[in-house]
């Protein structure tokens, strides 16, 4: 009886929680625009009189389900959830309560994820992410952990279910990659990877050191909005230089035979985007236009950040160039130096589980 009334408690203050969320995020609404989307889309003509608001709509469908469906979900799962008790309660209990437990700490993850989005205040928050990586100085131990910082993002995403495809990608002299980039494609991306720009420190004994000595390594994470045609940034063609390559990869059927990859060089701003992720030259100059006006988006938005902060005199600095995390991998720590969050299972978090590092940050407003 005990342990029901615990589970019948944990039910109740997970409906408050998610009766706070229904209220705060206008699921409501946001249900009534869905239905509308959901309508407009449902008309075959659209997607043939007008593609590109067609796109539109299915990307603004998707962020509202978004929110949308999993606190449905959420909702039903406690509905179920107390039928199940009351069952448990008058028969034979069997695994009943063991899959009442899972579906509640299913919900309260749930429950943590949309919170969060409390902390998502930035006008581009909602927009799709572009992440570049680049290895620092150090040579092979630097590119191989650049290599490394690559996996970790691509198997985050993977676990967040977002689409991800790589835009660029430079291989390093001997191991590793000297740079890469890619899009990242899902609810909020930019609002949940925007907190990881700034530079990543590795230390550990080398694989690459016949005295297997320790050293220390660093990368660079840049992260930007993808930024679409409703967001005014002029771009004068006269200050772009466009430079294009073969696209280089691993050898055999990778390589490209056509200089089809565009790197191209905002001359103003200093600011260069590359792209060989097509054979298709056009293609290629497209995304690279795309990530370039999300850069430049990005740069201002730092800018006016930096000037915004520059009237507080205690404010750390959280630019570009800081040192955000610390991963001593032969002590087995990993350490955000901007929260203090420190995990001890270095692999799990090179495996991609970041969200302890990641909500902490959204948190403390970073």
């Amino acid at each position: 009886m005990a342990e029901e009334n615990t589970r019948t408690s944990r039910i109740d203050t997970l409906r408050v929680r998610l009766d706070k969320l229904w209220g705060y995020l206008d699921v409501a609404d946001k249900q009534d625009r869905l239905t509308e989307i959901e309508a407009e889309l449902a008309r075959g003509e659209i997607w043939a009189d007008s593609p590109g608001r067609a796109q539109q709509f299915e990307r603004e469908r998707a962020q509202l389900a978004g929110t949308v469906e999993p606190l449905k979900r959420a909702s039903a799962t406690l509905d179920d959830c107390a039928e199940l008790i009351e069952l448990a309660a008058t028969e034979a209990a069997g695994d009943v309560l063991a899959d009442v437990d899972e579906s509640l700490a299913g919900v309260e993850t749930t429950i943590e994820d949309l919170e969060l989005r409390q902390m998502f205040s930035g006008e581009a928050d909602e927009s799709n992410a572009f992440v570049e990586i680049q290895g620092g100085s150090g040579g092979t131990e630097a590119q191989d952990w650049a290599e490394m910082l690559l996996r970790m993002y691509l198997r985050w995403c993977e676990h967040r279910g977002f689409e991800t495809e790589i835009t660029e990608y430079s291989p390093g002299d001997v191991a590793g990659i000297k740079s890469a980039t890619f899009a990242v494609r899902g609810d909020h991306a930019y609002g949940w990877l925007r907190t990881e720009t700034g530079v990543h420190r590795l230390v550990r004994k080398s694989p690459f050191d016949s005295g297997a000595r320790r050293h220390t390594s660093f990368a660079a994470v840049f992260v930007s909005p993808e930024i679409d045609d409703s967001v005014a940034i002029e771009i004068d063609p006269s200050e772009l230089r466009t430079d294009v390559y073969r696209a280089s990869g691993a050898g055999g059927q990778h390589v490209n035979r056509t200089e089809s990859a565009v790197r191209i060089t905002h001359e103003p701003t200093g600011t260069v985007v590359q792209c060989q992720a097509s054979r298709s030259q056009h293609s290629n100059r497209a995304t690279a236009m795309t990530q370039l006006r999300a850069k430049l988006y990005e740069r201002e938005m730092a800018r006016r950040r930096a000037e915004a902060e520059a009237t507080e005199a205690n404010k750390d600095d959280i630019g570009w160039g800081s040192q955000i995390r610390s991963y001593v991998l032969d002590a087995g720590r990993i350490k955000d130096v901007r929260t203090g969050v420190e995990v001890g299972n270095t692999q799990k978090v090179l495996d991609g589980d970041l969200d302890e590092f990641i909500a902490a940050a959204l948190k403390q407003g970073y």
